[in-house]
């Protein structure tokens, strides 16, 4: 014979109160008279008979799950974009939520099944996350629920949580001329096409734009805008290694963190030391910039506040 559930009612008989003022008490309610004695006198007898909300019955009542759904491409398994599920998860816990996480690869009927499948639980809200900013094709949802895009940008539903490229393009600038360069100064990762990939990013030409404007602002202009499609380190590394057979840059403006290795590497083989003889800044903050010696001045993206 399976074990009885505790009820409501059972919290409020042995608390010695009505059932309405118990359920006033567990749900938080702040607008009641129920003194301080019957709040504490509720949560004891819960406590001892190992009461638990039945939030099925609950979501009927209110129409509210208090769940909120995060479809993910890629970005619960990068180390880039963890910081985004993280902050969710934080926020989604501070207003006593809970987020039912999955993840689609990218794959079209993975993320017809996705929005089903939360639609079927009646979730709150859905948060699309892309791990890269770029335009995302979500695919019709047929119930009315908010949506908003983390990461990314829909047509279909214009509320986005996106970072401030263009202010971290122009901080980079800044930093890079204060550090004293104002000439032979290279573009590392600028690409033509960056626009016309899905899967590139999105925000890139708002960093772009930063970074451009402010080398007009400081009067500085680029010697060279080295171009690759990959940011890796073996890019980095390559494009770097050309230009030192025949010049000596003064600054790198690298628009990620890994090419900024790859450049690391060319320097040190050229004899070049960073900073002494060669200013570098950079983007994205990356775990592993912390290990570089000297250190990587790169603008951190806040992906835990969005």
């Amino acid at each position: 014979m399976g074990v009885k559930r505790v009820t409501l009612a059972d919290v409020a008989r042995l608390a010695g109160l009505s059932t309405a003022a118990a359920s006033m008490i567990l749900t938080g309610r702040t607008d009641t008279r129920l003194s301080a004695e019957a709040h504490a006198k509720v949560h004891a007898a819960a406590a001892e008979l190992g009461y638990r909300p039945n939030l099925a019955a609950r979501a009927l009542r209110t129409d509210k799950t208090r769940t909120i759904a995060v479809i993910s491409d890629h970005v619960a398994t990068t180390r880039y974009a963890s910081g985004l599920i993280r902050g969710a998860l934080m926020a989604a816990e501070k207003a006593k939520h809970v987020v039912l996480l999955l993840e689609t690869a990218g794959n079209p009927a993975r993320e017809e099944q996705a929005i089903q499948a939360v639609l079927d639980r009646q979730v709150d809200g859905i948060i699309f996350a892309a791990m890269r900013s770029r335009e995302v094709f979500v695919p019709d949802i047929p119930i009315p629920v908010p949506v908003v895009m983390l990461n990314g940008t829909s047509a279909r539903f214009p509320v986005a949580v996106l970072q401030d490229e263009y202010e971290g393009g122009r901080t980079a600038v800044r930093l890079l001329a204060a550090s004293g360069v104002t000439d032979g100064i290279v573009l590392l990762g600028y690409n033509a096409e960056t626009e016309h990939g899905l899967f590139r990013s999105a925000t890139v030409a708002r960093r772009l734009a930063g970074v451009g404007d402010e080398m007009v602002r400081q009067g500085l202009r680029f010697a060279h805008e080295l171009s690759c499609w990959n940011w890796e380190p073996d890019n980095g590394y390559e494009l770097m290694s050309r230009l030192l057979r025949t010049e000596r840059p003064e600054g790198l403006v690298c628009l990620n963190d890994r090419l900024a290795f790859g450049a690391y590497q060319a320097l040190a083989e050229a004899g070049l030391r960073v900073a002494e003889d060669v200013g570098i800044v950079s983007f994205d903050d990356d775990e592993l910039a912390g290990y570089l010696r000297p250190g990587l001045t790169t603008i951190r993206l806040p992906h835990d506040e969005m």
